[in-house]
């Protein structure tokens, strides 16, 4: 089976939140998932577009698949739905957990069900401070620019990233 490489954005901004992420950790961890070495820090964050919530804890992690595209995705919904995450009822709204495919390979998919990269990364120091962490020098498939440009490129403005912890 070819194995895939794929980053993963992870956050949480509902109960204990470092757990929170810590358990999608785990539980990213079966038989088509392994997460490599490179995981980011976790950081606590200023929420974007819908601000009138509770800061986030966000992290990136690294992983091999044997799973497609649709398959990690689907993955990831369970992971999400075990966890307690129920349909959001605000667009960008509190949640318990968020997984996001944020690149897969580098392939770019945008049917109805999955965007591929990640449509807004690179409008979100929250994503990209930790995708910095790993792989500060993986292009953005579409917009053929490194992380490390984009982050440095992009505005702070409202987008607060506070070191919250580091064990990688």
């Amino acid at each position: 089976m070819k194995k895939h490489i794929a980053y993963i954005s992870i956050g949480s901004n509902i109960g204990n939140k470092i757990d929170q992420c810590y358990k999608a950790i785990v539980e990213l961890t079966n038989p088509n998932i392994s997460i490599l070495k490179a995981k980011s820090c976790f950081y606590t964050t200023e929420p974007v577009d819908y601000t009138d919530q509770d800061w986030f804890v966000n992290s990136v992690v690294k992983i091999e698949t044997h799973l497609d595209p649709e398959g990690l995705f689907q993955q990831l919904k369970r992971i999400e739905t075990e966890a307690g995450r129920k349909g959001d009822t605000v667009r960008f709204g509190p949640r318990i957990i968020d997984l996001d495919i944020l690149i897969y390979n580098n392939r770019i998919i945008d049917t109805p069900l999955l965007k591929i990269p990640h449509p807004r990364m690179h409008e979100r120091r929250f994503v990209l401070k930790p995708f910095c962490d790993i792989d500060p020098d993986k292009v953005h498939p579409v917009l053929n620019r490194d992380m490390r440009y984009l982050l440095n490129t992009l505005s702070d403005q409202g987008q607060r990233v506070i070191p919250y912890r580091c064990e990688y």
